[in-house]
């Protein structure tokens, strides 16, 4: 972006949202950074939605604002899961389109790829077979959002950009042990064990899975990389085949004129990730040290392991110009200081 956008962070006070605007507002030059509480702006509300985006009209949306779909919530709420996420999506592309928003990303989970995908997983893999029983609702509900994002990018020249980031963890995350990632639950783990004086701490499985993570921080930058590309690279990834017989949609004015009938190759579709996995064992021992525990892992082979390996290929945001900065142990001391602030 040449100039200075207004920016609008839906879900500014989760994970992703607020490392969004931690790293926006340290970025230049200065952004104009528009947020939103539920309280104060329910998204499922289309007609509160419209009224604040025809007030604000922000140049650049970030739609990370859902309602998170982890295990307990498709388990026990899966209705709720599954009405509230279309709507928001709904709601804020359609209000994008209308008041003229230049780009849109929105985020996806990685649970929207098949549970067999090879790995590490392509974007090509969307809907190449089975999901994740355990997460179909939120998947399913988030897939429609990549599908409305390819529609309204085919028939109104919007450009908004699904982006999926690998297991992110930083400062804001969820140190809950029942409801909590890997790393969170680690950190609170070894730390209580620390201040109750244990001799171990038990985690679960063999410690062989091996999974991917990225720390909060390098996630938005990346956001903000994608953000900044210019217009031509930046159309590559709305997957529009190239060259085409008629003008690209893109040349509108973001509502429809010129617009192209050919289908796009692929849906808009970016992996964000860190470009390599570690065992469960190892990021144990890691967090152990990091945390101050003198005491014994013990791995509890009696609980699940879950899948062998999860991980993404980010190869084509490599290719771009893109890598991750922060190693793991680095952002492991920034994630237990931000726990330790959280105990006082």
């Amino acid at each position: 972006m040449t100039t200075s956008p207004k920016i609008y962070v839906a879900g500014h006070s989760g994970l992703v949202g607020s490392a969004l605007v931690r790293r926006l507002t340290a970025s230049a030059p200065r952004h104009d950074i528009v947020t939103r509480s539920h309280a104060e702006l329910d998204l499922t509300d289309q007609a509160a939605t419209q009224a604040f985006f025809a007030a604000e009209k922000p140049d650049i949306v970030f739609l990370a604002a859902a309602r998170v779909g982890g295990v307990f919530a498709n388990k026990s709420f899966p209705a709720e899961v599954i009405r509230d996420n279309p709507a928001i999506q709904a709601n804020v592309m359609d209000a994008a389109w209308q008041n003229k928003v230049k780009r849109l990303f929105f985020f996806v989970p990685r649970g929207i790829y098949p549970k067999l995908a090879e790995l590490p997983i392509k974007e090509e893999a969307l809907l190449t077979g089975p999901l994740e029983p355990s997460s179909r609702p939120y998947a399913l509900a988030k897939i429609a959002g990549i599908e409305m994002c390819w529609s309204y990018n085919r028939q109104y020249g919007s450009r908004y950009l699904s982006v999926i980031p690998t297991q992110l963890y930083g400062p804001g995350d969820n140190y809950d042990l029942d409801t909590g990632h890997v790393i969170p639950a680690l950190i609170r783990k070894f730390h209580e064990a620390k201040q109750a004086g244990a001799n171990h701490v038990a985690v679960w499985g063999t410690g062989t899975p091996r999974r991917e993570f990225l720390y909060s921080d390098d996630m938005a930058d990346a956001c903000i990389f994608l953000m900044n590309l210019p217009d031509t690279k930046f159309d590559e990834l709305l997957g529009l085949a190239a060259p085409s017989p008629q003008p690209s949609p893109l040349a509108g004015d973001g509502r429809g004129e010129g617009a192209d009938e050919e289908l796009p190759l692929s849906p808009p579709l970016i992996n964000i990730g860190f470009g390599s996995d570690i065992a469960i064992a190892e990021l144990a021992e890691t967090v152990k040290a990091v945390v101050g525990f003198t005491g014994e892992i013990v791995l509890d082979i009696s609980m699940p392991d879950g899948a062998a390996r999860k991980s993404l290929d980010v190869a084509k945001l490599t290719a771009l110009g893109w890598t991750a900065r922060t190693p793991l142990r680095a952002g492991l001391s920034r994630a237990y200081g931000d726990f330790l602030r959280g105990q006082r």
